[in-house]
């Protein structure tokens, strides 16, 4: 029996919009046309990958691993064999035993249950639906509520109404306001109280409230580093932590990953927070999660986190900025990482044309 896994990064955008006839932007369909090959880095022998376009996919892989030999050699990774299938003709692949997309959202379980396999293996919309709600920004304020302590620091509020925004704003005088759902940036936007008076950013967080039902609102915090941590949620309700990533953003859109052993990460990050408050956030979290998620998400997660700068140059630690429920390229990237030595390299996703992944020294 095999996995039944499939890459669509356009997941958050698609759960924002709650279709399930949805039709993702451009660059989304790109996005997952181009760089569908990606669940061969985390899929095991046999199993089975959905993607748009077979040879064009085969063609991308191809030409990544030439690029990228030498690395995939330096960090001893050897890809599995796996079927590729476009979802015609599935009489001719493994039965699959689990389905793993990138995410899940109403928009891919429309696709899949499309596709000739079986609707057992589907989750019901209503656990669609559960994990859209948990997948709410105000899952991750929940967490951060409950990680306070020495050298922590990190709001977030649920606004309903534009008065209950303006307050905040006040308050705190410069704040981020969030859209619940939003991906890689997009919907996450600076406000003062200067800002918050002019009649398109105003109509902005209306349309957001109408649309949405809510939204975030957080303090400005002066970031100094971007992180993050992967986990898996288990079949038993646990939580396993998987490791921690390293990534680099622009204009909070994502850019690429440090590829490098726990040991050589960790030894970065303790230039900014000791390792011990690492290790003692990583804990509450996995005891924290298992609460949060148990029984609707099982699966791979990641928590973005921050390394912040007060007023008096002290750096502190913002454990959860975001909580992603699906995979995330962090989890690509410790699937492409080695496991000994101090050997480094970035993982990137550049655009010329087409959506490419590539490996740099």
């Amino acid at each position: 029996m095999s996995n039944f896994c499939l890459f669509n990064p356009e997941h958050e955008i698609a759960l924002a919009s709650n279709l399930m006839n949805f039709t993702a932007p451009k660059a989304g369909r790109m996005l997952r046309a181009d760089l569908g090959f990606l669940p061969v880095f985390w899929a095991e022998e046999g199993d089975v990958i959905l993607v748009d376009d077979v040879d064009s996919c085969q063609n991308a892989l191809d030409d990544f691993l030439s690029d990228c030999a030498w690395w995939l050699k330096t960090a001893d990774k050897h890809l599995p064999h796996v079927v590729w299938t476009d979802g015609r003709r599935m009489d001719r692949i493994p039965l699959p035993s689990s389905i793993d997309p990138w995410g899940w959202d109403p928009a891919v379980w429309n696709r899949l249950s499309r596709i000739a396999i079986d609707k057992a293996l589907l989750p019901s919309l209503h656990h669609i639906e559960q994990i859209r709600l948990l997948a709410h920004r105000r899952t991750a304020a929940r967490l951060l509520a409950q990680l306070s302590g020495t050298g922590i620091v990190g709001e977030a509020f649920e606004c309903h109404m534009i008065k209950e925004v303006e307050d905040l704003v006040a308050r705190y005088k410069r704040v981020m306001i969030k859209a619940p759902w939003s991906s890689s940036g997009r919907g996450v936007r600076p406000f003062t109280s200067d800002k918050l008076l002019e009649a398109p950013q105003k109509k902005w967080i209306e349309n957001l409230l109408h649309q949405q039902e809510s939204v975030m609102v957080e303090p400005y915090y002066n970031k100094v580093k971007d992180f993050a941590m992967e986990f898996t949620m288990t079949h038993d309700g646990q939580v396993r932590y998987e490791g921690l990533s390293l990534f680099h953003t622009d204009h909070t859109a994502y850019t690429g990953n440090l590829l490098a052993t726990e040991a050589v990460k960790r030894k970065s990050i303790s230039t900014y927070v000791s390792t011990q408050l690492l290790d003692d956030i990583k804990v509450k979290i996995c005891n924290c999660l298992a609460c949060l998620l148990t029984p609707v998400y099982q699966g791979p997660l990641g928590i973005d986190m921050m390394v912040v700068e007060d007023g008096n140059g002290h750096l502190l630690l913002h454990p959860c900025v975001e909580i992603n429920l699906r995979r995330t390229m962090g989890h690509v990237a410790l699937s492409l990482s080695p496991t000994h030595g101090d050997e480094v390299a970035m993982m990137q996703v550049v655009y010329d044309q087409h959506y490419q992944l590539k490996i740099t020294k």
